[in-house]
């Protein structure tokens, strides 16, 4: 059943025949995985404006917590770009403690979401709006790096899009050349490094190390975690309770849902491309409670959202990952690396990490999307274009809000468009159900009606009176291509109903499907139609009409 309560993650059903070749594979992805999250994991976190350490633990806690308890085989969560600018945003008008309330505030949403088996209700988004704001959210990310890219003297970096681009260019001329040469370089071994290599190690740990090798060699003037963070310490960060009391609680919840809901769309999102790379199939509910448990746990390590992350885990599909376990490894992975490696960190050169982050944005971008504007549909174009320049003016909230009210608008002019209520003359006789007009009794008025009957299109049915230029006995309004009505359209053909009975006429209703029928039972309007008036089809409407103007006939006669 729906509505029982189901908490089964994928991890345990894929235990049951596993196998030494299965560990291999997983074994394999989840350790290269790993590495590719490392300059990730403190990439986002410098970005978001926590300190990479944070960045590093959330990735190896979430990372584990979400293949333990979610529902896709393959996903890998932690830190992704989504959230770079949500929590920059929380943290500049919240503060640091009230983001970790927010995630665990978010987590018990989206626990609650799969809990109500609302896993499919995110399928309802349309694709415009979140490519609006994926798309946004890849030039705010772009934005954030531009600083520590060029190593440009800014004291403090407005938050808002257009106050930072302002100030970048201000303080452009505050550009430092090693920074910016380093920062090219690890660019250009991103962007270039051949193929066959980048399947040996990728890029970016490439790039990281090539970065941090020459500013340490040769002393350079650059900005480096040591400088700004003082490094990145050996170990987890201890466990303790976030401050939380209920006056502060109330003003978080709109940050909370924005969150949530975010992380609740790339989780699935990210599954559903997992699910086409390897023709399985996840299950959306256990997925937002694994997503939901991570949110609740890694603030406690002081640790920032996290979500499936649709690079990583296409990474760990494209190196042969089969189970859950790939995520496991690559959360023991990226632990290992943190107590051998971290006293390194220290010298990795900011513009560096900036470089990973230009890339990162840039792939965000669903470029194609953009030259296929000019062949979608206008409507389409309108939500996209709406929610992408929101994301980038005000933020998230706004423009998800916005698109979606638009996008549904945009729907409803399209289905109500779709909707129409022709009138059976002459030239409609060879498309009527093979009705000849001359079957059709004289001061009888057969109209089709095709399509949604829904508050947008109601105009069309009250216009049915301004077709009708004689006198008829009978209106028969056919709804065999009627498949859904609503209160509004109901209501209309309740006054349609009352003013034909005005008029000294009877209007009869054919093949009127489960939905609309339904309707009209439950509203009393069959009782005050009449039950005779309720036809199959034509045909049997067209006999009750002979019917009827038989009996007005044999009235007359008296």
């Amino acid at each position: 059943m729906k509505n029982k309560f189901t908490f089964k993650p994928v991890l345990f059903s894929s235990l049951k025949d596993y196998t030494f070749k299965t560990f291999t594979a997983d074994l394999g992805a989840g350790i290269t995985v790993g590495i590719v999250a490392l300059p990730l994991a403190m990439a986002f976190a410098i970005a978001s404006g926590v300190s990479p350490q944070i960045g590093i633990a959330t990735a190896i806690i979430a990372a584990f917590l979400i293949s333990l308890f979610g529902g896709s085989k393959v996903q890998i969560g932690g830190p992704t770009g989504a959230f770079v600018v949500i929590i920059y945003g929380v943290i500049a008008n919240y503060g640091y403690q009230n983001l970790l309330i927010c995630t665990m505030i978010a987590g018990v949403i989206l626990f609650l979401m799969g809990l109500m088996h609302m896993g499919g209700v995110i399928k309802y988004i349309p694709r415009p709006v979140t490519i609006g704001f994926t798309n946004g959210i890849a030039i705010l990310i772009f934005s954030t790096q531009i600083k520590d890219f060029f190593g440009l003297e800014i004291e403090k970096v407005p938050v808002d899009f257009f106050p930072k681009i302002i100030s970048i260019f201000e303080n452009f001329a505050s550009i430092n050349l090693s920074t910016t040469l380093l920062a090219l370089m690890s660019l250009g071994i991103i962007i270039f490094m051949p193929a066959k290599f980048k399947k040996i190690i990728p890029a970016s740990i490439v790039a990281l190390i090539a970065g941090t090798f020459i500013a340490f060699v040769f002393e350079l003037n650059v900005e480096t975690i040591g400088s700004k963070f003082g490094g990145i310490p050996d170990s987890l960060p201890a466990f303790a309770f976030p401050k939380i009391s209920l006056d502060t609680i109330q003003p978080l919840i709109a940050p909370s849902l924005t969150i949530a809901i975010l992380a609740a769309i790339e989780s699935l999102l990210s599954a559903v491309v997992a699910d086409g790379m390897t023709d399985d199939k996840h299950n959306s509910d256990q997925e937002l409670m694994g997503q939901g448990i991570a949110n609740m746990v890694v603030p406690f390590f002081g640790g920032i959202p996290v979500t499936g992350a649709i690079a990583r885990t296409a990474t760990n599909v494209k190196n042969g990952a089969k189970t859950p376990v790939s995520g496991i490894i690559h959360s023991i992975t990226l632990l290992v690396i943190l107590l051998v490696a971290a006293p390194l960190a220290k010298y990795i050169p900011l513009c560096t990490l900036a470089a990973v982050l230009f890339v990162v944005s840039f792939n965000m971008v669903d470029w194609a999307e953009f030259k296929m504007m000019p062949k979608m549909p206008r409507s389409d174009s309108i939500v996209f274009m709406t929610t992408f320049v929101l994301t980038i003016i005000f933020d998230l909230t706004i423009a998800v809000e916005v698109g979606m009210i638009l996008a549904a608008m945009l729907f409803i002019k399209r289905v109500s468009d779709s909707t129409d209520i022709s009138r059976s003359t002459s030239e409609f006789a060879n498309i009527q159900n093979n009705i000849d007009m001359e079957d059709i009794p004289e001061k009888v008025l057969v109209f089709r009606v095709f399509g949604v009957l829904m508050f947008g299109a109601v105009d069309k049915l009250e216009n049915v009176l301004s077709q009708i230029d004689v006198a008829p006995k009978v209106v028969i309004l056919r709804m065999r291509s009627v498949m859904a009505m609503d209160a509004t359209a109901l209501n209309v053909l309740m006054r349609l109903q009352s003013k034909i009975k005005n008029r000294g006429a009877v209007l009869i209703i054919t093949a009127a499907h489960d939905q609309p029928l339904k309707m009209m039972k439950k509203s009393g309007f069959i009782n005050t139609l009449g039950e005779d008036n309720m036809c199959e089809d034509i045909y049997q409407a067209l006999e009750r009409s002979r019917q009827i103007l038989a009996e007005e006939k044999s009235c007359s006669q008296y």
